[in-house]
Formats: structure tokens, C-alpha cells, sequence
């Protein structure tokens, strides 16, 4: 009998939903066309795509003209960080951004820096929340930008980005937030967050994958991303991608439609998750905000327990968690995201993530989470003979 597999990396990425899957099937075969073009199935995929758009920005309170498709999150991050500096180096070259930020954020900074622009990665405190206190102090008369995240794809710790957003703009400074990890979990209005520029994926919320969107705020100063045609309003080239756009415009709709009723129902299987792992694993510790945190996110230290082995042994028994973020895992280095809300390295190597999905019953909890203790208390026990060993060479 095949093992039922249960999947906890949400956060990483999520299935495509059936309706996205139909409706971009229904592109393929409809929408043969270049968007561009005057006749009727160019017409067909440019209704499509901008239909698409249409439910993108309704999703997020704002106008369509303001959407921009992107290959994906990293592109909308990259765009925002570097389109805004470089159109307005005459202003300025000082950014201000945290050290929890994407490596889609952090690297188009670096990249910035080789250019001559002067970056400030402010710092979090224990839970994984920006200082406030310390972008207040960072902005000076050549701050141009500021780019700090929605929410922390890691320990899931929501950040305080309307204050930060009032700040940038009594500063004039542009504000830019990474809401990759927030959309579908988050009641997003680019209005009420007041922001300049966001970027999101579909990939997160059921939505295909290489497809993403940057809003940028009418009459922001931004470079075009890339040269050629004249598509996304002459900012970004290359012919539209119109069935997974197509998707994403339906993934949206779906994410966003009777959000707070998913959120509580995510929320609540989260907290009973939680509170079953604590109940029969001791030693163990939440990571990030305790309330103020994406609903389906938990982040935990299983203290003696290598999150590596720990990993892999769930896999084997058909449950798929992540040992941090994803960017971390493939270049092997720890946690950047632990290590600057002070972590030590200990703690880095014994956290895992969870990220539950509204697919997932009390009950197959309850199964989950006893075969977790039986995971952990084998690397204990694995681990425990190791270090007596190496004692015992000494």
C-alpha cells in the first residue's frame, strides 16, 4: 500500500490548485497567439493577460496599470531594489534594508554596493522583528530607498510595515516591501500599507511556478528591468507568458477570496500542531513572534536533534519539512535568518520548519506529530552515542 504523503514546506513552495491547472490548460489551447497582435487570437491571450492583471491588483487593492509581470519573486525583488536605486542615484545612493531579507533582496543590494551605493542591513531582535528604532536612525539626507519584507518566509514573523511605509514617506524616501511569503496569508492593500513598490509569487499560493508580479505605485521613478519591446508598458520586454499568467490571475483570486476565514483555519490547525509537538517532544522552541506571525508557519529547535537527519528520516516516512529556507539548504551555509536573531550554531543546526496548508485534519496531525517524536528521539539517541564516543576517543 502506498505511503500517503504530508506535505509541511508551504512556505518553500505549494500545489497547484485544480482551477489553476484547467485554466491554464485552457490558455494552451486558446491563446496560441502573441498577445500584441491585432487578430482574433492575439486578442483572445491579450484579454486573457490582462484579466489576469485585473484580478492581481484587485487581490492587493490596486490598479492594474500598476502590475507588472515578473518571471517570479526574485525578479520582482530584484527589479524594485535596483530599478528604484538606479533611477534615482541623483537623489541619492544610501538603502536601507534587514538582515532577515531574501537573498533576492540582499544580493541586488550587494550588487548595488559594487556600484557605489551605500547599504544599511538593520537588525531584528529575538523574535525575528525589524528594529524600528534602528531604520529611524539609519535614514539620512541620501536615503533614497528602503526595502523590508512582510513577513519572514523562515519563522513567519510579521513586520511592521505601515509604520515603516509613514516613515519612507515623511522622509521621501520609496519604500519597497517583500510580500512574497505574505500574500494569501496577509490582507494585502497597497493603499492602506502605503507602499511604493511589492513584490509576490504565484508559486505560493497554489499558483504555477515562474510567474510573479511587481506593483509599482503610479509615478514612482524606476528603471525599465529589461530592454526590447515595448510590453509592460515599456518597462519590461519579452513576450507575455499568458497561460501562467493566466494562472496566477486565478491563483490569486482564489488565495485572496474569504481570506480570513482560510487564515483562522490555518491558524487554528497550526496552533493545535504546535501544541501537540510541545506536549509530547521536550526540549524544543518556537521561533519568531509568538502572535504576530504568518498563520501556517512553525518554526522549531529540537534541542540535540540534527534538523538534517531529522529531515530526511520524515521523507522517509512520507512527510516533506524543510531545515530552513530553501536558498540556505542549497549553498549549505546556516540559517542567515537565525544567525541575526542571535541564534547560536547549535540552535541553527537543530531547526525545523513546518508550514501547514488548510489541506491537512486534526487527525493526521496526531499521526504527524507522533511520528516526528519517534524521529526525534532516534537522532537524539544517534546523536548522544556520537558525542559519548567522541568523549570516550578523547
Amino acid at each position: 500500500m502506498e505511503r500517503k504523503m504530508f506535505y509541511l514546506d508551504h512556505a518553500s513552495t505549494t500545489p497547484l490548485s485544480p482551477e489553476v491547472y484547467k485554466k491554464m490548460l485552457e490558455c494552451y489551447a486558446k491563446c496560441q497567439g502573441n498577445n500584441t497582435s491585432v487578430y482574433a487570437i492575439g486578442r483572445q491571450a491579450n484579454y486573457e493577460l490582462e484579466m489576469a492583471r485585473a484580478k492581481v491588483a484587485k487581490a492587493i487593492g490596486a490598479e492594474p496599470s500598476e502590475i507588472y509581470f515578473t518571471s517570479g519573486g526574485t525578479e520582482a525583488n530584484n527589479w524594485a531594489i535596483k530599478g528604484i536605486a538606479r533611477a534615482n542615484r541623483a537623489r541619492g545612493n544610501h538603502i536601507i534594508t534587514s538582515q532577515i531579507e531574501h537573498p533576492s533582496v540582499l544580493e541586488s543590494c550587494k550588487e548595488l554596493e559594487k556600484e557605489g551605493f551605500k547599504v544599511t542591513y538593520v537588525p531584528v531582535d529575538g523574535n525575528g522583528v525589524v528594529d524600528y528604532a534602528s531604520i529611524i536612525k539609519a535614514i539620512g539626507p541620501n536615503t533614497i530607498l528602503i526595502s523590508i519584507m512582510t513577513a519572514n518566509h523562515e519563522v513567519g514573523s510579521l513586520q511592521p510595515i505601515r509604520a515603516i511605509a509613514e516613515l519612507a514617506k515623511q522622509n521621501e524616501v520609496y519604500f519597497h516591501t517583500d510580500a512574497i511569503s505574505a500574500v494569501g496569508n496577509v490582507n494585502l492593500s497597497v493603499k492602506d500599507l502605503g507602499v511604493d513598490a511589492l513584490s509576490i509569487s504565484a508559486h505560493k499560493i497554489n499558483g504555477p511556478k515562474g510567474v510573479g508580479a511587481l506593483y509599482i505605485k503610479a509615478g514612482t521613478n524606476i528603471d525599465k528591468f529589461m530592454s526590447g519591446g515595448r510590453q509592460e508598458n515599456n518597462l519590461r520586454a519579452g513576450t507575455a507568458n499568458v497561460p501562467v499568467c493566466a494562472g496566477f490571475g486565478v491563483a490569486i483570486e482564489n488565495a485572496t477570496t474569504d481570506l480570513e476565514d482560510k487564515v483562522r483555519e490555518v491558524r487554528v490547525l497550526r496552533k493545535y500542531f504546535q501544541k501537540k509537538i510541545s506536549e509530547e517532544i521536550h526540549n524544543i522552541a518556537l521561533n519568531g513572534h509568538p502572535t504576530q506571525r504568518l498563520p501556517g508557519n512553525c518554526s522549531i529547535t529540537f534541542e540535540g536533534a540534527e534538523a538534517e537527519a531529522v529531515v530526511m528520516l520524515l521523507d522517509k516516512e512520507g512527510i516533506c519539512a524543510a531545515m530552513g529556507s530553501t536558498s540556505d539548504y542549497q549553498t549549505n551555509t546556516p540559517s542567515h535568518i537565525l544567525q541575526a536573531m542571535g541564534k547560536d550554531s547549535e540552535t541553527i543546526r537543530s531547526t525545523v520548519r513546518f508550514t501547514l496548508g488548510s489541506e491537512i485534519s486534526r487527525e493526521e496531525i496526531d499521526d504527524i506529530v507522533e511520528t516526528i517524536r519517534k524521529v526525534v528521539k532516534k537522532v537524539r539517541s544517534i546523536s548522544a552515542i556520537r558525542i559519548y564516543k567522541n568523549k570516550v576517543e578523547l
